[in-house]
């Protein structure tokens, strides 16, 4: 993976937030973790949507050419589904189990990033008229 890190942070928050994912947050831990550079953080409403955009994630990654995670983890729950990227690591949750663990609170010394996040979504005057 050659790629640059923040594109591939940016990727992956996008793939989240095209497949209605929330309270998404990338945390910058370089120099603080020893196993990952970025950490990102985001919910799905009930187990299913939290396997169906760790899925989305690892399809879009794979075919724009990031290969595959080098780690999966927690499909078989959908609870909490973690993606290992070697330089970032993604975490899904459903929000109960999100609040019990609290990750923002472990990693809280890292960076919070801002996500450049585009949305499909188009306001026509047609609308309001």
């Amino acid at each position: 993976m050659d790629k640059d890190p923040l594109e591939l942070v940016n990727k992956i928050a996008q793939t989240i937030y095209d497949k209605k994912g929330m309270q998404i947050i990338a945390l910058d831990v370089t120099g603080i973790s020893s196993i990952t550079d970025y950490i990102i953080i985001a919910e799905g409403n009930v187990d299913r949507h939290v396997v169906a955009i760790g899925k989305a994630i690892e399809k879009e990654l794979f075919e724009s050419g990031h290969g595959h995670p080098s780690y999966v983890e927690g499909y078989q729950n959908g609870d909490w589904v973690v993606l290992d990227y070697m330089v970032c690591m993604v975490h899904l949750f459903i929000p109960g189990l999100r609040e019990k663990y609290q990750l923002e609170r472990l990693w809280s010394n890292g960076k919070l990033l801002e996500l450049n996040l585009k949305s499909d979504a188009v306001i026509t005057d047609s609308y309001y008229n």
